[in-house]
């Protein structure tokens, strides 16, 4: 038995001595670790791991303002210098400046038919926004009825895929046959162009579902609603979200074939019209007008996403 010794310093070089000592040799050649390469704390290494994943690229990773920004002027300034060097004649690609004279002429009313671009643009949302709510009530549900039921799986599958790839304009003179030339016709084309990818993506959100959350749901006496409620509709809302934004871009897409159609109003009945007279300033106003409604309700799409969904993409 040791006795302790009286002196602290004694008593602290034996317990030192008791414990293992800690290699700090250092091999020949090799020099000493550098403190900035030691081992960081878990939020550190977290915010490094951040900074080499954006440099690196990886999905989700970095902002890509600077560059859309940057995109869209370089395009704005090539468009500007072919007009300026008369490199492609105003018939063809009208200038900037025309195309915003006819912007404030359509604003005020001075184009052809007299009506105002608000009037213009009212008619088209009421169009697109309309078809576009029908296919998100009757899609989702057909679309989550499909991925949880065989047999309704079995007898809407062939009908929804024999018709999703067939363009608008293939099937526009049998809907105006059955529906007549009235709004019901613009809306039910709009409606078709939307609801396949509305379903296609409910219906493959469904997977998403564990067997594991719907067995215990089960075993808790949830109904077969319930359980679709509170386990498969959460599931699949990612792929639903996706779904919608590729519905409403396929919308206004189908916005010109629609308004083809005895149409007094609206912007795909305005640029269709100007073609007649060769006004291609204002064909130009319309298709950048259009783009920029769908682009404005893409943000809408995925600011809502990122609310409902801030767990995607993120590891």
């Amino acid at each position: 038995m040791t006795t302790p010794s009286p002196y602290p310093e004694a008593n602290d070089d034996s317990r030192a001595s008791d414990c293992p000592a800690r290699n700090t040799d250092v091999a020949p050649g090799a020099s000493a670790p550098h403190p900035s390469r030691a081992e960081k704390p878990p939020r550190q290494r977290r915010r490094a791991l951040r900074g080499s994943s954006t440099e690196l690229g990886l999905p989700g990773q970095g902002s890509t303002v600077f560059l859309s920004i940057a995109a869209t002027v370089a395009l704005a300034l090539l468009w500007w210098q072919t007009t300026r060097g008369g490199w492609i004649p105003p018939l063809f690609l009208p200038s900037p400046a025309a195309v915003w004279r006819a912007f404030v002429d359509a604003w005020q009313g001075r184009i052809q038919g007299g009506l105002p671009l608000s009037e213009h643009f009212a008619w088209s949302a009421a169009r697109v926004f309309g078809a576009f709510a029908a296919a998100v009530l009757l899609g989702v549900p057909v679309g989550l009825l499909m991925g949880v039921n065989r047999l309704a799986r079995g007898l809407l599958d062939p009908v929804l895929e024999f018709y999703r790839p067939l363009p608008p304009l293939a099937y526009l003179p049998l809907v105006v046959i059955w529906f007549g030339i009235d709004e019901a016709s613009k809306v039910v084309v709009i409606f078709l162009a939307c609801f396949a990818p509305i379903a296609m993506a409910a219906r493959a959100g469904t997977r998403a579902a564990s067997v594991e959350q719907i067995r215990a749901v089960y075993s808790l006496g949830a109904t077969p609603a319930q359980m679709i409620r509170h386990v498969v509709l959460p599931a699949a809302l990612p792929e639903i979200l996706t779904g919608l934004r590729i519905a409403i871009g396929f919308g206004w897409t189908t916005l010109v074939a629609a308004e083809m159609v005895a149409a007094t109003a609206g912007l795909g009945q305005m640029v269709l019209n100007a073609s007649s007279f060769l006004r291609t300033d204002v064909v130009v106003m319309g298709i950048i007008l259009i783009g920029l409604i769908a682009w404005s309700f893409d943000l809408l799409m995925r600011w809502l996403e990122r609310r409902l969904l801030p767990w995607k993409g993120r590891h």
